[in-house]
């Protein structure tokens, strides 16, 4: 089985950058020969190679466990729409703040580069399938932009599209039609020999829409317009500063690294933090030099300074001193007391 092709996706632009998750956890249990996998998948995705003839297709497959397991797939994203579907057995799984179990014929959503994990930390014993399909999204509040192999009428893809955007339900209980339409996809990636089952799968993959569309149109849901805002690319970038924090950040290209224009950024920022972009990146360097001085009290001042982005040690210990009442060497001194 060939697993992997160099291109990966990923954020474009300064700065931060997220790239869709290569599922190393699950190759390696593969070939420890602790569960069944097959999958058709390009780009950094494992399995046999997808041909041109279903672009826009990053990835669908399965595994199938039989055993307890020893992995799990953490906390990452897709740069697509993701759907996971479990056919037996349970599932711990997570998205965005919530953790829960699957169970059999649950269905779950997550929008493009929306985090969710599976497993915690270990995947469950069952079967579970997916499908990833690249909507042309590098910036969460970005247009979605189908596949055009995707048949179902405008009217029907922007009702889908609408729901699917504007709307934070995770998980969906399907009936008997969704495990056909799982049942069906095993057998299409199965026999697949180099894109000879090309065609079923795109005929699948819109059956699925077209189920999901009706599973909508069953439900009384609630649209939720910040999901599709730039807002949305904001929250994510803030949430994601952390890993970042030495970077020579200025406003304008954290702004530029979130996708949004400078004054919408510093307004989000606000909005979600009550704090101005330099002010809330400043906080929480002081928070992870806290965490040094805790945790590494024979570092010197002046690596911690510049280990969370300080561009000198002076301007850290005036800055320190001004939020926390007293010198660096004083907060070390206390901790150590």
């Amino acid at each position: 089985m060939k697993t992997y092709e160099q291109k990966v996706i990923s954020f474009q632009g300064n700065g931060i950058e997220y790239q869709a998750d290569t599922c190393l956890p699950l190759v390696d249990a593969f070939e420890r020969k602790k569960v069944k996998f097959k999958a058709l998948a390009r780009h950094t995705y494992p399995g046999d190679r997808l041909d041109q003839n279903t672009l826009g297709l990053n990835s669908i497959g399965y595994w199938d466990a039989n055993t307890p397991q020893d992995w799990g797939l953490d906390w990452h994203r897709n740069e697509g729409i993701e759907f996971h579907y479990l056919e037996s057995g349970t599932m711990p799984y997570g998205q965005e703040n919530t953790q829960t179990e699957l169970k059999p014929g649950d269905l779950t959503i997550t929008r493009p580069w929306e985090i969710h994990k599976v497993g915690n930390p270990n995947v469950g014993i069952g079967k579970f399938y997916w499908v990833i399909i690249d909507l042309g999204v590098r910036r969460p509040h970005q247009e979605w932009e189908w596949p055009e192999w995707i048949t179902l009428t405008p009217t029907d893809l922007h009702r889908l599209t609408t729901a699917l955007r504007k709307n934070e339900k995770q998980i969906w209980k399907t009936n008997a039609n969704f495990k056909d339409c799982f049942s069906r996809i095993n057998k299409a990636i199965q026999t697949d020999q180099n894109g000879s089952n090309a065609s079923s799968i795109r005929l699948l993959v819109n059956y699925l829409l077209i189920l999901i569309l009706e599973l909508i149109d069953n439900e009384e849901i609630q649209l939720n317009e910040t999901l599709t805002d730039s807002s949305r690319s904001v929250r994510l970038f803030l949430e994601e500063l952390e890993n970042n924090l030495q970077k020579d950040w200025s406003v304008e290209e954290m702004a530029k690294s979130a996708g949004v224009g400078l004054t919408r950024f510093t307004y989000h920022c606000k909005q979600i933090t009550n704090l101005t972009p330099m002010k809330y990146l400043n906080i929480r360097r002081l928070e992870m030099a806290k965490r040094l001085l805790t945790n590494e009290p024979n570092t010197n001042i002046t690596e911690i300074a510049y280990s969370c982005g300080f561009t000198s040690s002076q301007y850290f210990a005036t800055l320190f001193k001004k939020f926390e009442k007293c010198t660096p060497n004083e907060y070390k001194s206390k901790i150590q007391a």
